[in-house]
C-alpha cells in the first residue's frame, strides 16, 4: 500500500493534500497524461466547473482502464490557465478526489487549446495485479 509521508520539518500542506508518498518496492505504477474537459465524444464542456469535473471523470476512466481507482492515485498535477479558477478548482478537486495525496497547481498564461480551464496529469501506483494485460 502506498505511504503517505508527512512532517513537521516542512511546511504544513496549504489545502487537502499530502506533503509526500512512499511508493512500495514492485508497485505497478500508471502516469496519466494530462486530461482536460473534453467528452470521451470529443465535446468540449462550456462551463469551468464542468470542466474540471470531465478532466477527472477522464482521470478515473483511465485508471479503471488499468485497474487501478483514485484510491491509488500517488501524485497529482493540476494547470490551470486563470489565477481566478484556483478557488474552484480546489474545491472540485476535493469533492471529485477527497484526500489528496502528493499534489502541485501550477498557473500558466495558457494551454494548448485557449478554450481548455484545465489540465490534470495524475501518477497511480498498486501493489497486486498488473495493470493492463493482468
Amino acid at each position: 500500500m502506498n505511504r503517505e509521508i508527512q512532517t513537521d520539518q516542512a511546511p504544513a500542506s496549504f489545502s487537502n493534500y499530502s506533503q509526500g508518498m512512499e511508493i512500495p518496492a514492485g508497485a505497478s505504477t500508471l502516469h496519466i497524461s494530462g486530461q482536460v474537459g473534453v467528452q470521451p465524444d470529443g465535446t468540449l464542456v462550456r462551463s469551468e466547473e464542468g470542466q474540471m469535473e470531465t478532466a477527472w471523470q477522464n482521470v478515473f476512466a483511465i485508471l479503471e482502464a488499468a485497474n487501478m481507482s483514485k484510491e491509488d492515485i500517488v501524485d497529482v498535477l493540476a494547470i490551470v490557465p486563470n489565477h481566478e479558477d484556483v478557488g474552484l478548482y480546489r474545491k472540485v478537486r476535493d469533492r471529485m478526489l477527497g484526500k489528496h495525496r502528493a499534489c502541485s497547481t501550477l498557473l500558466v498564461c495558457g494551454l494548448a487549446d485557449p478554450e481548455w480551464r484545465v489540465e490534470i496529469a495524475v501518477k497511480a501506483a498498486k501493489i497486486g495485479e498488473t495493470a493492463i494485460g493482468a
